[in-house]
């Protein structure tokens, strides 16, 4: 028998062995169906969050053609999933992009598609504790009706151990397993999603009686995405889009615990995305009616809001129901916040497992089925990243949405392309498999590897962003740097001090025809 670790937890087991060596890790199996994975998909791309962080940025980078790029990012994204989803068929694995990179590139490049995919995740923690403590302090002076409490959350150190609750609260809830998880998040979903149809409604009824702050009538144009002023603001606004829907993968990382592992998780996929592409356009459009793109108090134009549009709209919009938009993001925020520990956790459990990362990372909670001190390390890592960036940047929330960006196009786009080349022996087999496991993650690859280059380009003007900066170069392109090679460090370094994954003993190159 395995030997206890100091955290509570056991090393995970083989218990079953398939192809390119695929085995369980002693997760708690067919623990959540597709309500329940869709659920959970949906609140780990946060709509509430996401949209009041993404609103503003996104304006002043496009303008009115805001709804065409939630549009043109939403294309990728179903692109991707469509090739995610035939990975999962074929290999479900709790590792998703790790595994699925290695199976079809080796272990060099599927190492750093798992770094990918773990340091977005680590950095939108970050970023999601962030946006709670703002939203907890703005619930705080509306309930008590004390303005002077919402700037609390502008203290550096009141907001950094503020952060600190939140992130231990939600590392507490992911550590007790997919059942407690599942449970939360049904009434915090539900509830941000009434809210925004709400807000949105509310806002529409506001144009219609010419009470908007600043009326833009609708226009089919607002949807054609080439009517943006330059390429640069083009690439720009489709990474921010990209960034609102990122967290639809978390489906694919719970694959060996859901029922009926092979179909599941890429149907939670493609409806989480179905569900959120509608909304968000809903949203869009009714802010664009309500506010117009001015730079007036309440027009999304406005610099001083587009850090957290609903702050500023919720109000004017809602009336006094407003505190109900800062329960929303505040729940939105904290239930993603929970939920987003799902995708590093089982990555890193993974990359423990085959011997990517040191075997304590392969450490299951005996009691939860969870990986426990993969989801401990999380946490503790989001959170001193967060402190760090507080402390750095003048405007921490668009700065680490910005990276997340350059992230998720480089993780999505390395197992985009990793399905292309795993089913390469067969594309040409059917048209289903021409269509979905070589056209679909081609397209979609490519889309993301353009708006990755240009968006790294450009992201060295110091101006990029926030306007932060290191001897002259933007902080965004800063942090990219950093994180990327810190990856090929820690690579190097497992290389040397373990490299049984890097000899190919512990998972395998192969192509589907292996299987």
């Amino acid at each position: 028998m395995a030997q206890s670790s100091a955290s509570g937890a056991t090393p995970a087991t083989t218990t079953s062995t398939s192809a390119g060596g695929l085995s369980t890790k002693g997760l708690s199996a067919g623990s959540v169906g597709l309500l329940g994975a869709t659920v959970i998909g949906i609140s780990c791309i946060a709509p509430a969050y996401t949209l009041t962080a993404s609103l503003g940025p996104t304006v002043a980078a496009v303008g009115t053609q805001m709804p065409g790029i939630f549009m043109v990012g939403f294309i990728p994204m179903l692109l991707v999933a469509l090739g995610y989803r035939e990975l999962n068929n074929a290999m479900p694995d709790a590792g998703t992009s790790f595994t699925w990179a290695t199976r079809a590139f080796g272990p060099w490049l599927g190492w750093m598609g798992g770094w990918g995919l773990i340091v977005a995740t680590v950095v939108v923690l970050s970023n999601l504790a962030g946006v709670a403590v703002d939203f907890f302090y703005l619930m705080l002076a509306q309930l008590f009706d004390n303005p002077g409490l919402a700037d609390l959350a502008a203290n550096v150190w009141i907001n950094i151990f503020t952060c600190l609750a939140f992130i231990v609260g939600a590392c507490y809830i992911s550590y007790r397993g997919m059942e407690a998880t599942k449970m939360v998040q049904y009434v915090l979903v539900a509830f941000q999603l009434l809210v925004l149809i709400w807000f949105s409604v509310a806002a529409l009824i506001h144009f219609s009686d010419g009470t908007a702050f600043d009326a833009l009538g609708f226009s089919a144009s607002w949807f054609n995405p080439f009517l943006t002023p330059s390429f640069s603001a083009f690439a720009a606004g489709v990474s921010l889009s990209i960034f609102i829907y990122w967290g639809w993968d978390v489906t694919l990382t719970m694959n060996e615990e859901t029922k009926d592992p092979e179909r599941t998780p890429g149907r939670a996929a493609t409806l989480t995305i179905a569900i959120i592409f509608v909304l968000y356009i809903l949203v869009s459009v009714s802010a664009l009616m309500f506010s117009g793109v001015g730079t007036g108090e309440l027009g999304l134009g406005n610099e001083d809001i587009q850090g957290n549009v609903f702050a500023a709209l919720a109000g004017p919009v809602m009336g006094p129901f407003a505190i109900l938009m800062s329960l929303a993001v505040l729940s939105s925020s904290a239930a993603s916040l929970q939920s987003t520990f799902v995708g590093p956790a089982r990555t890193m459990l993974s990359m423990g497992h085959y011997r990517a990362f040191p075997k304590r990372f392969a450490a299951i909670s005996p009691r939860f089925k969870s990986p426990g001190f993969a989801t401990v390390i999380a946490g503790v890592v989001a959170w001193v990243f967060y402190a760090v960036m507080r402390v750095l940047s003048t405007d921490v929330l668009t700065d680490t949405i910005l990276t997340l960006g350059i992230m998720i196009c480089f993780y999505y786009g390395v197992t985009a392309f990793a399905c292309v080349w795993f089913f390469r022996r067969e594309v040409f087999s059917s048209t289903r498999a021409f269509l979905l496991k070589l056209l679909a993650p081609l397209l979609g690859g490519i889309i993301l590897a353009v708006i990755f280059a240009t968006t790294l380009i450009d992201s060295t003007n110091p101006e990029y962003g926030s306007g932060s900066e290191i001897g002259g170069v933007g902080l965004v392109f800063i942090l990219a740097m950093v994180l990327f090679l810190a990856g090929i460090v820690l690579m190097l370094i497992m290389r040397r001090v373990d490299p049984a994954f890097f000899q190919g003993k512990t998972l395998t190159k192969g192509t589907s025809r292996d299987q």
